[in-house]
């Protein structure tokens, strides 16, 4: 047997065994109870309120984010989850009553939310924390086990997250599972009740494909490339200071960042000028690393095949850094306007009216996000009816994640299935349809052959 062989057997012996083992603690009964989803997400809580400087620092180590850039990011939306969550889940788990209709009275219906089984989680390395604990927040509130893949390429979050999360949660429901893409790529075939995938369209594309051999629903959270418009009406400095800032968050890593900004030819001028003012002020505020090397070489070709006029986009490799660019009128065909940049890189394109910036849109796949600057509500009623996208910010970036109960998602190729708030609880909780009917009346006439007055009456009741 090769050593990737191997490799191969450990992996898919290891995914076997966790979810082995969570499915043991599922089929017990005890995740069902609005007592141990409260106990599960209180541990969460704890987690994260006892060992937030050492998240921080885990996150340092990989990323070199600072600790305030990691509470912002990963850190506080988390916590806020939790509580929100706690706040709100025994409401959520009330059965729902329904009407019957006249078709099946006498008689009650209603809709159980139940949960699914046991959801694999497969985090993302660029929010490790973030991606990989706010789905299972909603993953336990729905009172599924779990198994968490992290991402290997954030090693020592990973680590950390194995190594100290299981002292605050039940160990035998929530299985944390290390290693490389052997090791996803074994648990995404295996049998779970529901898969969660946060990251590339690519691996994406795998996980689904995996997932439909043992009929595994999936959600998949992608990326893409997320665009801004800015109108001719819009406040330039305010717009200026926002994108730079959202693309300056983590380096750029980041699936919701700005990918590319369509602006009317009226104001490029004046957005111009001020972007390249805010962007090299908002990259020096940012300490984050590019992830590894190979992502290092990924933006030093994009950045010299890009065809267009080039401010900043300076590489140092020791450090794995950056510096913000910005790439006016870049070739449309070029790898930097047809892939998912994901680091500091910001290209623009004048177009000459709002119109041809929808079409622009429009003709591209459907985006995470769509950010749009304007002050007029006509503009801002336009664009939301006239683009689809997974979600719409006006006048601001990124926050639109932070509201609870609006549905982080994607469509499309950008993702599918979204999660955050009561939008998580229903992700992974089946919605069991029930309807109770008394034994009697059990009418004679209720069951065929129809005479012609039944007849009647059943057209009646059913048409």
């Amino acid at each position: 047997m090769s050593v990737t062989e191997m490799s191969t057997s450990m992996a898919t012996t290891e995914s076997g065994s966790a979810l082995a083992g969570a499915r043991a603690a599922f089929d017990s009964g005890r995740t069902r109870p609005l007592s141990w989803r409260v106990a599960q997400l209180e541990g969460l809580l704890r987690f994260i309120d006892e060992c937030e400087p050492a998240i921080a620092a885990a996150i340092e180590a990989d990323l070199g984010r600072d600790p305030m850039a990691s509470f912002m990011a990963d850190i506080a939306p988390v916590r806020h989850e939790i509580r929100h969550t706690l706040a709100n889940l025994a409401r959520w788990m009330k059965p729902e009553r329904v009407r019957s209709g006249a078709a099946a009275a006498p008689g009650r219906a209603w809709i159980v939310p139940e949960p699914k089984g046991v959801a694999l989680i497969l985090g993302a390395w660029n929010f490790p924390i973030l991606l990989t604990l706010h789905p299972l927040v909603s993953c336990l509130a729905a009172g599924n086990a779990a198994v968490v893949k992290p991402s290997e390429i954030s090693a020592a979050t990973a680590r950390f997250l194995s190594e100290q999360l299981p002292r605050y949660v039940d160990a035998e429901a929530i299985r944390i599972v290390l290693g490389g893409a052997e090791v996803s790529a074994s648990l995404a075939g295996q049998p779970f009740d529901h898969t969660f995938f946060t990251g590339s369209t690519s691996v994406g594309r795998a996980v689904m494909a995996a997932g439909a051999r043992n009929l595994t629903p999936v959600t998949l959270e992608l990326g893409g490339k997320s665009p801004v418009i800015v109108a001719a009406d819009a406040d330039v400095d305010v717009a200026a200071r926002r994108i730079a800032w959202a693309k300056a968050v983590n380096a750029g890593q980041t699936c919701t960042a700005p990918d590319y900004v369509l602006v009317e030819e009226s104001v490029r001028p004046a957005l111009v000028e001020r972007l390249l003012a805010e962007l090299p002020l908002r990259g020096a505020q940012d300490t984050t690393r590019i992830v590894n090397d190979r992502h290092v070489a990924r933006l030093r070709r994009i950045l010299s095949t890009h065809g267009g006029e080039q401010y900043g986009g300076a590489i140092d490799e020791s450090r794995r850094s950056v510096t913000p660019a910005l790439v006016t009128d870049p070739d449309p065909d070029s790898e930097l306007m047809q892939e998912e940049i994901f680091g500091p890189v910001l290209p623009l394109i004048s177009v000459p009216d709002l119109g041809s910036a929808i079409e622009f849109v429009n003709a591209r796949p459907k985006p995470l996000a769509l950010y749009l600057f304007t002050e007029s509500r006509a503009v801002e009623d336009l664009v939301v009816s006239r683009t689809s996208s997974g979600s719409v910010a006006v006048n601001h970036l990124l926050y639109q994640l932070l509201v609870p109960e609006l549905p982080f998602g994607g469509v499309g190729a950008s993702g599918m299935g979204n999660y955050h708030g009561k939008n998580g609880f229903d992700t992974f909780s089946h919605r069991k349809a029930v309807l109770s009917k008394p034994s009697r009346p059990d009418l004679p006439m209720a069951y065929p052959p129809y005479g012609r007055a039944m007849q009647k009456v059943l057209r009646k009741l059913m048409g």
